[in-house]
């Protein structure tokens, strides 16, 4: 069992719960030049107060009802913070009695550890109430899979889970297109830069291969990472060439079309006309039931139905149906004399 002070370790949490996007909260958030160290947060600091945001009206005033991010930390404080002894308590009683009210305050006096955590990544990601919303679903997975009995205090446990889920939102939220779909892929985000400022420090050259034995993944995944980190996005709607009429050309216009070409489709056209003149080429030549199933059952937009022919027939439902797959027997063999049996459908 830990010590009561004692933080738990990466292995303590059960990240194949943050599905296939689970992430290394020991790593380091570096995006855009800026690197967000993770470093455990100290409890007595994390939950004595909220951080000041630096341009931001003082939260007393009447300016932050306007402002969603100080409204959130005004909520946020109307929280009390708990003891050891009532933390233990409420976590013991939603561990054996399943008490949804015991978790709810258990995550609300830990709020602010979410803040002050999601406060850390700010240069990683500008919208600090989306860092927040993510950390608050850690936190209520830590309340959950937090076991009172090891002796480790909940905002030391939590911290690991909120982290994670911070990070794995940074990750998949840095650009549109989601760069880290693999392990080696997420390593290689957090820490491609950091590594790199670290062989230059040295003396090194940081080139893929160093870099690929130093953070133990492919050198192509290294070659891949810095290309795609060192290209932001690119409209397609943004003017790549000025047009013949004087008119900016479009790189959405200069893509390759994704559908079918225009001679599939001129050739299908063909096809189902030379169909069509054969099928009522073959119509022609029918008489009696036949000719009347034909031009009512076969072709028809709204087809009659096999009973109302059979009552004009003065025959039974069946008699009728036999007849018309007979006679689609014999239109089929007519179009395969006449067009060929690679033509038809």
């Amino acid at each position: 069992m830990a010590e009561p002070d004692e933080e738990p370790t990466s292995d303590e949490v059960d990240t194949d719960d943050l599905d296939d996007d689970e992430v290394d909260v020991d790593d380091e958030v570096e995006v855009d030049g800026g690197e967000v160290e993770a470093e455990i947060v100290d409890e007595s600091e994390a939950m004595a107060a909220l951080p000041a945001v630096p341009g931001r009206k003082d939260p007393g005033k009447s300016i932050a009802k306007k402002d969603p991010l100080q409204a959130y930390m005004r909520d946020v404080q109307r929280y009390p913070l708990l003891s050891r002894e009532d933390e233990h308590a409420l976590a013991v009683r939603y561990v054996e009695t399943g008490d949804v009210d015991a978790a709810a305050q258990l995550v609300t006096a830990n709020l602010r550890l979410v803040v002050k955590i999601a406060y850390d990544y700010r240069r990683a990601y500008k919208n600090l109430l989306d860092l927040i919303q993510e950390g608050n679903i850690g936190l209520m997975r830590a309340v959950k899979k937090y076991d009172p009995y090891k002796g480790v205090k909940l905002s030391s446990y939590a911290a690991w889970w909120i982290r994670a889920y911070i990070l794995r939102f940074i990750l998949a939220n840095h650009r549109l297109v989601k760069l880290g779909t693999t392990q080696a892929q997420r390593k290689l985000f957090f820490n491609l830069k950091k590594e790199k400022a670290k062989l230059a420090a040295m003396g090194i050259e940081p080139t893929a291969d160093v870099i690929a034995k130093r953070l133990d993944v492919p050198k192509k995944e290294v070659t891949s990472m810095e290309r795609r980190l060192g290209v932001g996005e690119m409209s397609l709607d943004a003017p790549v060439s000025q047009g013949s009429e004087g008119r900016p050309t479009a790189r959405v216009e200069l893509m390759p079309s994704p559908g079918r070409t225009v001679d599939d489709v001129l050739a299908d056209q063909e096809v189902s006309r030379l169909l069509s003149d054969k099928i009522h080429e073959y119509g022609a030549t029918l008489e009696g039931k036949e000719k009347i199933i034909f031009t009512d059952r076969l072709v028809a937009e709204d087809p009659r139905t096999l009973q109302d022919l059979g009552d004009e027939f003065g025959v039974s439902r069946e008699r009728v149906r036999q007849i018309e797959k007979r006679l689609q027997g014999k239109l089929k063999k007519y179009l395969q004399r006449e067009v060929g049996e690679g033509v038809l459908p």
